[in-house]
C-alpha cells in the first residue's frame, strides 16, 4: 500500500471542550449534525458506556436509509471516546456497506477531544478491523473522500455548536 491505512483527520472548534464531547455523546445534539449534509438522523439507541450501542439510521432527501452502529470500547469523558463503526440493518446486526463489497465490516475509531483558550481540537484516528488486504486498500483509496465527508459533517458541527 502506497499510503498509511490510518484516517487521522483533525478540527478545531470556536467551543468548550465539555459541549463539544456532549455533541458527540447525547441523542439532542446529534441529531442536529451527525451524517452528511442533507440526511435525517435518527437515534434508535445510544448506550454511552463501554460495550454499549450507538444505534441510528440516516435517510436521504430522496428516501434512502442507512443504518450504522457504533459499539463504544473506551469513554473517558471529556477527553476521549473509542468505538468500532461499522454499517448495520435497523436490528444493529453488521451488514456489508450499501455503497462497496470490499469496504471493511469494522472500523476501530478513537476521537480525543483537547481544549486550549476555549476552543476544542478532535482528533479522529480510524483503523480497519480484522479487515482483508482488499478492504484494507478501500479504505485507504477512500481517505480522500472520507475527510471531504467528515468535513462537511463538521461544518454542521460547527453551525451546530455557534447556536450555544
Amino acid at each position: 500500500m502506497s499510503k498509511t491505512i490510518d484516517l487521522v483527520i483533525t478540527r478545531t472548534f470556536d467551543a468548550p471542550r465539555e459541549l463539544v464531547f456532549k455533541a458527540f455523546t447525547q441523542a439532542e445534539h446529534l441529531q442536529h449534525w451527525w451524517g452528511p449534509k442533507g440526511t435525517t438522523l435518527r437515534v434508535s439507541q445510544l448506550d454511552l458506556r463501554p460495550g454499549g450501542v450507538f444505534l441510528y439510521s440516516m435517510e436521504s432527501p430522496d428516501g434512502n436509509k442507512m443504518w450504522g452502529k457504533f459499539v463504544y470500547r473506551e469513554i473517558t469523558a471529556p477527553e476521549k471516546i473509542v468505538f468500532t463503526n461499522s454499517f448495520s440493518d435497523e436490528e444493529g446486526t453488521i451488514i456489508r456497506a450499501p455503497f462497496s463489497q470490499t469496504w471493511p465490516l469494522e472500523v476501530l475509531n478513537t476521537w480525543t477531544f483537547t481544549e486550549e483558550d476555549g476552543k476544542t481540537t478532535i482528533t479522529l484516528h480510524g483503523v480497519p478491523l480484522n479487515a482483508t488486504e482488499e478492504e484494507q486498500q478501500n479504505f485507504v483509496d477512500m481517505h480522500g473522500s472520507m475527510h471531504q465527508g467528515f468535513g462537511g459533517t463538521f461544518d454542521q458541527l460547527d453551525d451546530y455548536l455557534a447556536q450555544f
